[in-house]
């Protein structure tokens, strides 16, 4: 979507708010991470999408390696990106003004309005020092989305009753006493406890905050109902506050994760029948929602891994994004996983990287102003005849891009957030993968068997995947597989589940009154 398209929707999002009832904000906060807040928010957007009403996500602050490029090129969380897309809107920095990024265990790239504003040991960030700004820019943020969308549909973050943070939280109460936002709390039942951690997160409120709570979700819920049902007349009765719903676990709705959690439940062993791909298992890894599209693809078995015996079993090997590139290509020529990708692309294994990845294909790999860490330089793979230096300069763009400038494939889409500057070695020819609207070129394709891309998202587009399962024997003869339409009913799924099994006449009468 262009700026051109982007201010007719906008224009039309206003007309059509100005016959439209104003709904109070609604606020998902959890009794803890992982609890399910992004997946039921993004439900919310679209229930109220289907419903007549012009919604947009909000999260304050998000923590997460899995990104998304705007239209403006500008980076937000992909949880926020996601909750867009259900909601039928484009992402915005506004939706998500404070990105943080694990670089290491103490220290990630703040993100605030999209752009990278430096690197920030944890305790540092988290001190009361600075805290005033950074509130001003994510309530500034908030305000401007309140005024476009009705409602907006906030996701805290972590637990809402971390108290030793209180005074330096940006996310939780705070922003939902800011907005005026009704708050529902949502709890996990599946990993056990949900009675303690609802009724404690409560009670560690203060009185003023406890008001703002209007309903209890507990989600991921295994069995019969009927079996939580005195349960739930318990919780109500201690907390004195209405349960909402019970939504259960479910296996058959695919909503693109943020969390690299999600990691934990996928495959790690090759499959026979179809075409085997590997993705390397990365310390650092980010963005793996670049291989969810091939999860679905019937004609491949998509992997997780950093076993060189597994490695040696796939048809084709990717190489992810990584947060600290060069640490975790030190890794793997540590562990012997380069040196594994190396051996089986020389017998025959496609090798292809995304961002970090296909940095790491190249000769070299330079920091030398110590960006990353203190790598100042390492081999790379030796795969593609080029290298590459990390630049202060972080790119972050949507494209429209030709796959194969020779070929047909003209209407592809991707985006790219990246820190560093890939050049050709020698008299290498240049060999793109990608010619981009603006002229500009990107990657380097060697042969089908070995080649590269910044570009995120690449996989997305049927002519990409059809090249990248071109030549393998497989089982299954489907033809290509539409990964757009695919999520779009995947929204309209989750959103089912959620009004089956939620109070929404319960929602509706506390957020319009």
């Amino acid at each position: 979507m262009n700026g051109r398209d982007i201010r007719i929707c906008t224009i039309f999002a206003f007309a059509k708010m100005e016959f439209m009832e104003k709904l109070h904000p609604i606020m998902f906060a959890g009794t803890g991470s992982d609890v399910g807040k992004s997946i039921i928010a993004a439900a919310f957007c679209r229930i109220f999408k289907q419903d007549g009403y012009q919604p947009a996500p909000f999260k304050a602050q998000n923590m997460a390696l899995n990104s998304f490029a705007t239209p403006e090129g500008l980076e937000i969380g992909r949880a926020q990106a996601v909750q867009a897309e259900a909601a039928g809107v484009p992402c915005h920095t506004d939706m998500n003004p404070l990105l943080l990024k694990p670089q290491s265990d103490h220290t990630s790239q703040v993100v605030l309005n999209g752009r990278p504003i430096g690197n920030r040991n944890a305790y540092d960030y988290f001190r009361k020092e600075g805290r005033d700004e950074l509130r001003r820019e994510v309530c500034a943020a908030y305000d401007r989305l309140a005024a476009r969308y009705n409602p907006v549909v906030l996701e805290g973050a972590g637990s809402i009753s971390e108290i030793n943070l209180r005074d330096t939280d940006l996310v939780n109460l705070p922003m939902a006493l800011h907005a005026g936002a009704d708050v529902i709390l949502v709890g996990d039942i599946d990993r056990g406890g949900v009675f303690a951690s609802v009724y404690g997160s409560l009670m560690l409120l203060r009185p003023h905050e406890r008001e703002r709570i209007k309903g209890i979700l507990i989600n991921k819920f295994r069995g019969d109902i009927r079996l939580f049902e005195s349960g739930i007349t318990m919780l109500e009765e201690l907390c004195g506050i209405p349960v909402v719903g019970v939504v259960p676990y479910y296996r058959d709705i695919y909503i693109e994760e943020e969390d690299s959690v999600a990691l934990a439940a996928k495959s790690v062993r090759a499959e026979k029948g179809k075409v085997n791909i590997a993705v390397i298992l990365l310390r650092h890894l980010s963005n793996f929602t670049d291989f969810n599209v091939l999860e679905r693809d019937p004609r491949v078995h998509l992997f997780y891994t950093n076993n060189v015996d597994e490695l040696a079993k796939a048809d084709v090997i990717l190489l992810p994004g990584s947060k600290s590139t060069l640490d975790d290509l030190y890794e793997l020529r540590r562990n012997g996983v380069a040196a594994a990708i190396i051996r089986a692309h020389r017998e025959g294994a496609t090798v292809m990287g995304i961002c970090g990845g296909y940095q790491m294909m190249g000769v070299r790999l330079e920091d030398p102003e110590s960006i990353e860490g203190n790598i100042p330089a390492i081999p790379g793979l030796g795969l593609l005849p080029q290298c590459t230096v990390i630049e202060q300069e972080k790119i972050t763009r949507q494209s429209d891009f030709a796959f194969l400038p020779s070929s047909e494939n003209k209407d592809c889409k991707g985006y790219e957030i990246h820190m560093g500057r890939t050049t050709l070695l020698g008299d290498a020819p240049e060999q793109p993968v990608a010619r981009l609207e603006d002229g500009r070129t990107d990657g380097y394709y060697l042969n089908n068997r070995c080649w590269g891309s910044y570009m995120h998202g690449i996989l997305d587009n049927p002519a990409v995947l059809d090249n990248l399962a071109e030549g393998f024997d497989t089982e299954t003869t489907t033809g290509t597989f539409d990964y757009a339409a695919f999520k779009e009913e995947q929204y309209d799924k989750l959103a089912a589940l959620v009004r089956e099994h939620v109070d929404m006449e319960y929602i509706y009468n506390s957020i319009k009154n």
